[in-house]
């Protein structure tokens, strides 16, 4: 495992907070060393954080907390140590990720009560993003409602990112400020293009909603469509959006769950619904990524991190065979038995490419720790 912490950071006891709509999980790390990591399923905020207090105060305490929180709004665009105002503008933004905004600022206000003498640091996914050229995150909509309802492209799965083009990066023996690509690839699922450790591009935008074809997100879809589907159908706006974020890309193609086993299942069985699947998820896989390499103006590096980014071998090969142009190459025999960090490129390709474990969690302990420390 590639480790990733903050140049210079003095070491503590860090609380690691990833608060979900129906789960907890948290990790409580010594210095850089990782003494628990928990994973509660069928969370919700009226159960508290009594387990957590018992286990963190049994370990020794605690001198901070990171916050996972997936959206920053327009105005919070870096890790922030968190007190009432931030507590307050955050429930303001609610309406732009409601899944998962609440769960996560109920974690804060239960955690800060819980440990009220340690530093708590809210860490945004959006953040990361914050540095999109004005013509990579601006629509071409109204001037005066970009400007009103504070429109613009966001960008998600910002900590996993940054997390995996460094340990990428250190794994491939390649300079940080290289042309990295890397892909996300999950249930929810983005791209990113970073040069010089910055994002310059990303595929997720205003909302998760946008860019890749998902397990039940649809992706990038002709917002024509959409009109038109309000306007000569009896469906209305809630059910639209259910649809588009429950019930379309890998499952509602597929008439599977959505699960990528599931469809590869299908596609070796020769069901038609889910090779069209499978074949419109790497078609826009590789468009979508050709489009980030042309905002880098090259790639140096390829990462995959994310559940399907790490496990499915198919999806890693099929990535790869469509950017054979630019020289990407895998080793076979390497990209079947990758498990964990490892390098996937042939000897002979002209781009190092390589699979790196998502560790949000060590995202968080660099970003709380270079916060504490200054």
């Amino acid at each position: 495992m590639v480790h990733v912490v903050a140049d210079g950071w003095e070491p503590m006891r860090i609380l690691v907070i990833n608060a979900g709509s129906s789960s907890l999980k948290w990790q409580y790390f010594d210095g850089d060393r990782l003494v628990i990591d928990e994973n509660i399923q069928r969370w919700n905020p009226a159960d508290g954080f009594d387990d957590v207090v018992a286990a963190v105060s049994a370990a020794g305490g605690v001198d901070a907390v990171g916050h996972r929180v997936v959206h920053g709004g327009p105005k919070l665009r870096e890790t922030t140590v968190i007190d009432d105002d931030v507590v307050e503008y955050l429930k303001t933004t609610v309406d732009l990720a409601p899944l998962h905004q609440p769960p996560a600022i109920a974690g804060i206000e239960i955690a800060r009560a819980a440990f009220p003498d340690a530093v708590h640091v809210a860490c945004f996914d959006t953040a990361f993003h914050r540095t999109l050229s004005p013509a990579a995150s601006t629509y071409a909509l109204p001037k005066e409602w970009n400007e009103r309802w504070q429109l613009r492209r966001y960008g998600f799965h910002g900590l996993s990112h940054a997390y995996a083009y460094r340990a990428g990066a250190q794994l491939a023996g390649v300079s940080t400020d290289s042309r990295i690509l890397t892909a996300h690839l999950g249930a929810g699922a983005s791209l990113c293009a970073i040069h010089e450790g910055r994002s310059v591009a990303t595929t997720m935008g205003f909302t998760p909603l946008e860019g890749l074809v998902m397990v039940t997100r649809s992706g990038t879809v002709d917002p024509g469509l959409m009109l038109w589907l309000l306007e000569h159908t009896s469906m209305d706006v809630k059910q639209l959006s259910d649809a588009m974020e429950h019930g379309s890309g890998l499952a509602g193609l597929s008439g599977t769950s959505g699960d990528v086993r599931d469809v590869v299942a299908g596609v070796d069985a020769g069901d038609t619904d889910a090779i069209t699947a499978w074949e419109v998820f790497n078609h826009q896989l590789a468009g979508l990524a050709g489009q980030m390499i042309v905002a880098m103006g090259g790639l140096d590096l390829l990462v995959f991190t994310g559940g399907i980014g790490e496990h499915q071998q198919r999806v890693r090969d099929s990535l790869a065979s469509a950017l054979g142009f630019l020289g990407v190459e895998l080793s076979s025999a390497a990209n079947d038995a990758a498990s964990g960090d490892a390098v996937i490129s042939s000897a002979a390709s002209r781009v190092p490419v390589v699979v790196v474990t998502a560790r949000v969690d060590l995202q968080v302990v660099r970003e709380v720790a270079s916060v504490v420390s200054r």
